[in-house]
């Protein structure tokens, strides 16, 4: 199960967030014990890029094989 402050990866876009499948967020709480997730998304630089509220099925654990992908947000 994913916990608040854990990093979690989005299974899915959120093209009204710009957001992609595969970017990476810290949990900043979690709903329902564990039907949803809101998500603070950072830049590599520690910047606040976004904030959203999926639910569970729109996350997974962070694991061991992950790699960061950098992306450029304008």
């Amino acid at each position: 199960m994913i916990r608040e402050f854990d990093q979690a990866v989005l299974t899915r876009d959120l093209p009204e967030k710009e957001l992609m499948a595969g970017d990476v967020a810290t949990v900043v709480a979690m709903h329902d014990s564990g039907k949803g997730y809101s998500l603070e998304f950072f830049t590599l630089a520690g910047e606040t890029l976004d904030l959203a509220t999926v639910p569970a099925d729109a996350v997974r654990p962070v694991g061991e094989q992950d790699i960061a992908h950098a992306c450029t947000s304008e």
